[in-house]
């Protein structure tokens, strides 16, 4: 980051301030000092087309009711209040009304002087802290919620985040916890404190996460001693905090509003006995990050404004104003801006791929950033690793898709990025990638045998203190694991080029490296410690940007010098400077030019002589062609997930812009002249298109050829060809993309055709169509036109359009693909009739049929295209085993019996009978199908399946049987079908061949020839259960006595115990004694069955004697049934 001095406010009358508070929602600026002064103050907020902040006054507003120095200010952001105290204890809360503020509350204890008060983070209490220990909550609307006199001297009050305790610090030192109803809890730990003797506190700041970190377990709590230590805490109770020692009497100390940067503001002593007025920068881990020297003899108050940009100070009776400039992680390669920020609801963050040129955006979630840099085509995203000392090196392109990544365990601090390699540095250790690109592929070999062998990728990795830099890897060490080895003197700048590596050291030595060999060429040394560095596009100079924000340079080619290590080298420091700078970029294609920023302007320079500065707080992004490109990046900040296009603005040099005025108002050889004295290639293009425009193709010629512009000296040549002025022009139009005006002249010419072949070269047909009507070219012309147009809707899936012009220019190619696109399966079976036979496109047109399952047309479209075999697999494919079987027969195809059997085979396998049932039954195999079922009729009765399903299957299988005995049967009608004549004796003979057919396969399978007799069985089966829980027990006994013809299909204990009960309710006793004879005598029974079986019977029997009705036992004739059951 950096930071400068940028407005000053005095105060009236030389009032000394006493405090400062910047409201960070709406922008005002509350400042109390001696005498009951106080001020509310507002900035302008608005933004100049540069992206500079204005910084004058909108409100300047004095209120009085203060008689004491006021001491104390603090505002209330969600409810818009303002709170100050003076020094006689007096306590007012003010109140905006009409943009104006006025007293709201009054209050004064009149025993003490208030020390400090803060609010809640949401504004909904405030704690007042007084000098003799009272304390005093209260709420928004000005209600008392209690107060405690508490026996300690206190010094300051601050609240945790959530509102839930409140700390409380002494004068003499110490920290006390409390919770939100004044109840003891604790003590801070003060570490920063012990051994040193007893500090004052002079400030507490604990940062609430509202804005987000990007980091959830950073310190946000920070304390800081007058003797300028400083202790930053995770929580309350944290016993490893961090530990900060400024080195000055400190006076104040506060957070940003993200909790990234925390300010410390106070006084050190200088070399000349004199104490320096200063601000030092600290990140929440202790880092330092810059120092900010302030005029004055002290520095009372500091407050930062809401966006992070700006911080206010209380410096005797001045109000300083210093602009920051933060370090966000961003860069920018070919049309793309990334950049990073977090949003408060997610650890990870937030990184946007942005093409500044579609204004499309990507978003891609990383956790635990460190930096990015951008180069080339990709960018590189630095993150730590999941375990403690490794860190990831991620390569994106412009979409945010990672292309490759490494895992290091060199901290990367410092990092640097061209189009081949990437360098990460740590303290003490370089790491080097050479990544792959197509051109690092090809400078990326190994010579050391005979064969050269391409090597993908290289890592090295070497110490800074180091003079060889040998220690390649290889590429497939996926984790790289480096010594911890310290250095005296710390990198602290890392700087590369196509051709060299500088690394920068804090005593200000540059090391010089070669690349991509790595080779140590020499050390340079500074006169200031680097910061930033950077190479120019030769690599013949770099420029430094030091820790006090001064730019120099460094000249690589002067006069040899010897370096303190004997080593031999070129270069001087040269002594041009600029002081406050804060970025600064190398033109892509001049080694002498740069901009740069300084506090609020950019500068152009060529070599030392700068141009006319222009306002602009931009980041630099580019530097090409005479052109600067720079982003707003606050400006991206305050919405980052909805950039827009206005925040990329746009510079030119006064070379370009004196040449395009030099073009308008004087002759083109007088502009040649000026272009020659400052040369480049851009002036150069400029020269020859306004040359161009005024047809001077000499000297346009000249411009190409200095610019090195093949093209454009091809088209002067091609221009000179032409036999017309008109035509010369029309060409130039076109070559400048004003094609609306090349067409036009080209038809002033009588040169339609021109047009047309100019319209077509740009694939704009439909002016090519629209040039057609007009009566310039012919039929052929019309259908490309149609053709291109249908071919233009086609690719953005308006298929309808495309259909009407593919169906003009009568292309059944096209037609296809969009009949099929839209569903329209109507349309796509009347191109069928309307291709020729034998068309290769019918075969496509049946492929599509068969991928939405509509097989009809897919076998007519096949057949027509002569393919019967594709025709039989659509069939097989969508399961219409019938029309293949008819199709095989037709045109004999004979692998259909083979493919049919083995898809059946594979069904039974998976024990899939219903679906190899329905796979015989489309296929018209009225056997298997009976035989199938017969088998799943006698599986379902072994395992005792519902006896009506078992009928069922019995019948199903019986009518196959039939119909296969019908088809063998009636031979003569097959033959009357087929149109074949046929006399008596051959339709005897068929009609035999088919009997003899049946018989074969009925003595092959058995259970087709008895699935009636099955059905039989089930059916007097079921006829007999209803009829017994009909109560029809004679009817019930008569039909069990049938179901004895049929033990062979179901189980004889079933049967006889059938009989056993419907005789038992038919009193038939007689006839239930022998049929639990026959129970007792089936062999496959059980003991225990058998034994159960007699104690029924006993049961029964006791009761009841053995003998049947005397009505039954009168008939002379016995029934079959009976007489085998009596037997």
């Amino acid at each position: 980051m950096f930071s400068y001095l940028s407005k000053k406010i005095a105060i009236p009358n030389g009032v000394k301030l006493k405090c400062v508070s910047w409201n960070s929602e709406q922008g005002w600026i509350a400042c109390g000092g001696e005498n009951g002064l106080l001020k509310v103050l507002k900035l302008d907020s608005s933004t100049s087309k540069g992206g500079q902040q204005n910084s004058n006054l909108s409100m300047n507003q004095t209120l009085e009711g203060h008689n004491g120095a006021v001491m104390v200010v603090n505002w209330n952001e969600n409810y818009r209040k303002l709170t100050t105290s003076d020094q006689y204890g007096l306590i007012i809360v003010w109140m905006l009304h009409k943009g104006m503020w006025f007293e709201e509350m009054i209050n004064n204890r009149n025993k003490s002087v208030v020390r400090d008060m803060k609010w809640t983070a949401d504004g909904q209490k405030i704690c007042i802290a007084y000098e003799d220990g009272a304390v005093i909550v209260g709420s928004v609307d000005g209600k008392r919620l209690w107060g405690k006199e508490l026996t300690l001297q206190l010094a300051l009050v601050e609240w945790s985040p959530d509102g839930r305790l409140i700390l409380f610090c002494t004068v003499q030192g110490e920290c006390h916890i409390y919770d939100g109803n004044g109840n003891s809890l604790s003590e801070v730990h003060l570490f920063a404190n012990k051994g040193m003797g007893q500090s004052p506190l002079i400030g507490i700041d604990w940062h609430d996460g509202a804005e987000g970190s990007g980091n959830h377990n950073h310190p946000a709590l920070a304390i800081g001693f007058e003797n300028g230590n400083v202790q930053l805490m995770r929580s309350e109770t944290d016993e490893q905090p961090v530990f900060l020692q400024t080195g000055m009497r400190a006076s104040q100390i506060q957070w940003n509003r993200s909790g990234t940067v925390l300010s410390v503001a106070g006084l050190q002593s200088g070399g000349d006995s004199r104490d320096v007025s200063m601000v030092q920068f600290y990140s929440p881990f202790g880092q330092h990050l810059r120092t900010l020297r302030v005029p004055g003899t002290s520095i009372n108050a500091l407050s930062w404004e809401g966006s992070g940009l700006r911080i206010a100070l209380a410096v005797d009776s001045y109000i300083y104003f210093a602009n920051i400039r933060p370090d966000y992680k961003w860069g920018y390669f070919g049309n793309t801006l990334v950049y990073a920020f977090n949003k408060p609801d997610k650890a990870e963050a937030c990184v946007i791929f942005w093409d500044t040129v579609t204004n499309e955006r990507y978003a891609k979630y990383v956790k635990r950033l460190i930096a990015i840099r951008a180069c080339g085509e990709y960018c590189i995203l630095a993150t730590s690793g999941e375990e403690s000392g490794q860190f990831i090196l991620i390569l994106c392109n412009a979409i945010g898709s990672p292309v490759d990544s490494k895992y290091i365990e060199v901290e990367p601090l410092y990092i640097t990025m061209t189009p081949y390699h990437v360098t990460a540095a740590s303290e003490s250790y370089v790491y080097v990638w050479q990544y792959r690109t197509l051109v690092s592929k090809l400078t990326s070999v190994d010579t050391s045998a005979l064969n050269v062998n391409r090597k993908e990728g290289r890592e090295r990795v070497f110490h800074i203190d180091n003079r060889s830099t040998s220690g390649e890897l290889s590429v497939d060490d996926n984790k790289l694991r480096v010594p911890s080895a310290a250095t005296n003197d710390p990198i602290c700048a890392v700087a590369a080029s196509n051709k060299l590596l500088l690394v920068g050291q804090e005593s200000g030595a540059v090391n010089r490296y070669s690349l991509p060999h790595l080779a140590l060429e020499g050390q340079y040394i500074l006169r200031c410690r680097p910061q930033v560095m950077a190479l120019n596009c030769t690599s013949s100079m770099f420029s430094v940007i030091d820790v006090n924000g001064v730019l120099t340079f460094f000249d690589l080619l002067p006069t040899p010098s010897v370096a303190p290590r004997g080593t031999s080298v070129m270069g001087s420091h040269l002594s041009f400077e600029r002081k406050d700078t804060w970025d600064m970029r190398w033109s892509d294609d001049d080694s002498e030019l740069f901009a740069m920023m300084e506090k609020t302007r950019m500068y152009i320079f060529r070599g030392t002589e700068p141009e006319e500065p222009v306002l602009s707080s931009g980041y630099i992004c580019e530097f090409h062609d005479l052109q600067i490109k720079a982003v707003l990046l606050d400006e991206v900040m305050k919405g980052p997930e909805k950039p827009n296009k206005e925040q990329i603005i746009n510079f030119e040099t006064k070379s370009l812009r004196d040449t395009r005025n030099l073009l308008q108002d004087v002759s083109i050889q007088d502009a040649y002249q000026f272009i020659k004295d400052n040369s480049h290639p851009r002036l150069w293009r400029l020269l020859a298109e306004h040359s161009l425009e005024k047809l001077d193709l000499l000297v346009a010629d000249k411009a190409f050829v200095r610019c090195a512009d093949y093209h454009g000296i091809q088209f002067v040549k091609r221009l000179r060809m032409l036999d017309g002025e008109i035509k010369q022009r029309a060409e130039v139009s076109a070559y400048f993309k004003r094609f609306d005006e090349a067409e036009s002249l080209y038809a002033e010419v009588d040169r339609v055709d021109l047009a047309v072949e100019m319209r077509m070269h740009l694939g704009d047909w439909f002016k090519v169509e629209k040039l057609i009507q007009s009566g310039a070219g012919d039929d052929s012309t019309f259908t490309l036109a149609w053709n291109n147009i249908g071919n233009y809707f086609a690719d953005r899936q308006k298929w309808v359009k495309a259909v009407a012009y593919h169906a003009q220019a009568q292309n059944t190619e096209k037609l296809v693909e969009c009949f099929y696109a839209l569903e329209d399966y109507q349309g796509l079976e009347k191109l069928i009739n309307m291709l020729p036979e034998g068309s290769q496109l019918l075969c496509n047109i049946g492929v599509k049929f068969v991928s939405v399952g509509l097989c009809e047309p897919a076998v007519t479209a096949y057949l027509r295209a002569g393919d019967v075999k594709a025709a039989v697999d659509a069939c097989i494919l969508l399961n219409q085993w019938d029309q293949a079987v008819a199709l095989a027969e037709k045109h004999n195809f004979q692998q259909i019996e083979g493919l049919l059997g083995k898809y059946a085979g594979h069904l039974l396998e998976k024990e899939k009978k219903i679906a190899a049932i329905d796979l015989y039954r489309k296929a018209n195999k009225h056997t298997e199908v009976a035989s199938l079922l017969a088998q799943l009729a006698k599986t379902s009765a072994a395992a005792k399946a519902c006896p009506l399903r078992v009928k069922k299957l019995y019948v199903l299988a019986a009518l196959e049987v039939s119909k296969f005995r019908q088809i063998a049967l009636v031979a003569d009608m097959s033959v009357q079908t087929h149109g074949i004549t046929a006399n008596k004796g051959t339709v005897v003979v068929q009609t035999l061949d088919g009997l003899m057919t049946l018989d074969q396969v009925a003595s092959e399978n058995s259970a087709i020839e008895g699935s009636w007799r099955g059905a039989e069985a089930y059916h007097f089966w079921l006829l007999a259960h209803r009829q017994l829980y009909d109560g029809q027990f004679e009817y019930a006994r008569r039909t069990s006595l049938i179901l004895l013809e049929y033990e062979d299909l179901l189980e004889p204990v079933d049967i006889y115990s059938f009989i056993a009960i419907s005789s038992y309710y038919s009193k038939h006793y007689g006839r239930c004694s022998k049929a639990f004879m026959k129970l007792e005598s089936i062999p496959e029974l059980s003991r225990e069955k058998l034994d159960s079986f007699s104690d029924l019977a006993t049961s029964i029997f006791v009761k009841h004697p053995p003998t049947d009705p005397a009505s039954s036992r009168s008939r002379i004739n016995q029934s079959f049934h009976e007489a085998r059951i009596d037997s």
